[in-house]
């Protein structure tokens, strides 16, 4: 934004060529902005994708696209958003780019494990809460995330 608001006195000062010589080489100097925006664009939709299907009942091994397990879930969403996810919570959460939680941003995933193993996965909705399929007898739902003992991963 602010390179928008400043270019009417770049243009003044340094001319056209030079104005569209910084455009751009600033896009081309970061490229990682580019993969950064590109991901939190698949994030969101597969994060659209996973509440759009609240209510959704939960199946062991299912992926869509009216019922679901955990990394089922998430595997359909981001196919929908244009980005393929492998099959399994611990598959997934090996195929993302790990990220503290201080990093953690809508739609990244939250992995919940114990010691070592990934046992389940949903995504992550803002507020400390993940959209995700919870266990039999229970659907697609948003909830508080329960565990500390959680990893998160940005599907790349």
């Amino acid at each position: 934004m602010s390179a928008q608001v400043h270019v009417p006195s770049l243009f003044a000062r340094v001319g056209t060529a030079s104005v569209l010589t910084l455009a751009v080489t600033s896009s081309m100097l970061a490229p990682g902005l580019v993969n950064d925006a590109e991901a939190a664009t698949h994030s969101t939709k597969a994060l659209k994708v996973a509440a759009s299907k609240k209510g959704a009942p939960y199946k062991y091994g299912a992926a869509g696209p009216s019922r679901f397990d955990c990394s089922g879930l998430t595997a359909y969403s981001f196919k929908k958003a244009g980005k393929k996810l492998p099959r399994t919570a611990q598959q997934q959460y090996n195929k993302t780019r790990h990220i503290v939680k201080s990093q953690r941003k809508r739609g990244d995933l939250v992995f919940f494990h114990s010691g070592r193993s990934v046992y389940h996965v949903g995504i992550y909705a803002g507020g400390g809460k993940i959209w995700h399929s919870p266990k039999s007898g229970d659907v697609v739902r948003k909830a508080k995330i329960w565990s500390k003992s959680v990893w998160y991963g940005r599907v790349r």
